[in-house]
């Protein structure tokens, strides 16, 4: 009896065995495919050997995506991580076109300082209003500008409180003269506007601005690229008389050919009745200053005291350092002038 119970209990014994070994076995083979808590998932991008990225994750779907911790805690390396992505893909995004226009504002010279001349009068009642349009139309002018503002010294702070509240970098310069004549007075304040750029040694292209001119805005691009002397056509218009005037150059191209007749004398001492209107020209404030660099042997104050005689004479007698403006044959008006009738204060 008892040899025969044995050999049942060891076979009975490595039953067991089996079972419970394919019972682990069994448990361990789906326990390797039960999920995790780490993400099956990568949120890197796919990089192909020659480093562009070929399969990208759209970026509002990176920018919300987010991974849990087993303790429901938030995963902030990943979001910094699928942040930094999207900001990569959307600087890729950018066309071309506008990286090229980016290049090119870096490489960019800077603009030439404009000096706009504007003398003014307390005879004139319309001079606060007009000054006004004029601020509101250089404060549209890309920078440098400096306005040049002159007048007569008076009791009024009228000048002084239109110019500060302009966004126009600006210098207001008085003077104690007295005159009767408006013409020689305007051309005195020139006078008085030249001597302080040429004290200052101020670098930059010089514009007689009057108060009645109206501008287009691309006239200020035109004669930053003056380098001498500068000319243009100016357009009068009239409110009585229905009919326009045009004074400045007849161009070919760049290069002044001829005039346009005139019978308006615009300076008190110019005799010969130069054909040059002052507002149609510019020029480059060194040949005040800085008169070797042309070849001269003083400058212009010292050659004359009037130094917008000085100018008319020099823009007539240098033809080869004169550009015309615009370079298509001076044939587009930038600048016009209306004739408005003057209440002229007694």
């Amino acid at each position: 009896m008892g040899s025969s119970e044995r050999p049942k209990k060891k076979v009975h014994i490595w039953k067991k065995a089996i079972v419970h070994f394919l019972l682990c076995f069994i448990v361990g083979f789906f326990t390797g495919f039960a999920p995790t808590n780490k993400p099956s998932f990568s949120t890197h991008h796919i990089v192909a050997s020659n480093g562009s990225p070929e399969i990208s994750p759209p970026p509002e779907e990176i920018s919300t995506q987010r991974v849990e911790h087993a303790n429901g805690n938030f995963d902030r390396s990943v979001l910094d991580e699928s942040l930094s992505m999207k900001v990569q893909e959307k600087s890729n995004l950018v066309p071309k076109e506008e990286k090229g226009d980016m290049d090119k504002e870096v490489n960019l010279t800077p603009r030439r300082l404009v000096i706009i001349i504007t003398p003014t009068s307390d005879k004139d009642e319309l001079r606060g209003v007009l000054l006004k349009k004029m601020a509101n139309t250089l404060s549209l002018v890309p920078p440098p500008l400096l306005w040049v503002v002159v007048e007569s010294q008076t009791e009024s702070t009228e000048v002084s409180d239109i110019l500060r509240k302009t966004n126009v970098m600006y210098r207001h310069l008085v003077f104690k003269e007295n005159f009767t004549d408006v013409e020689v007075e305007m051309d005195y304040q020139r006078n008085v506007a030249l001597k302080h750029i040429e004290y200052h040694k101020l670098s930059g292209i010089v514009h007689f601005a009057s108060l009645y001119n109206v501008y287009d805005l691309s006239f200020f691009d035109e004669i930053r690229t003056i380098e001498v002397f500068g000319t243009w056509p100016m357009a009068f218009l009239s409110a009585n008389r229905q009919r326009v005037r045009i004074e400045g150059p007849v161009c070919d191209s760049s290069e002044v050919i001829g005039w346009h007749l005139k019978s308006l004398n615009n300076s008190a001492d110019d005799a010969t009745r130069s054909p040059v209107h002052i507002s149609t020209v510019g020029f480059n404030s060194s040949i005040l200053w800085d008169p070797e660099r042309w070849g001269r042997l003083s400058s212009a104050q010292h050659t004359s005291q009037n130094s917008i005689k000085f100018v008319k004479e020099e823009v007539l007698e240098e033809e080869t350092k004169l550009k015309g403006i615009p370079q298509d044959g001076c044939s587009k008006i930038m600048l016009w002038n209306l004739h408005i009738p003057r209440v002229i204060k007694g």
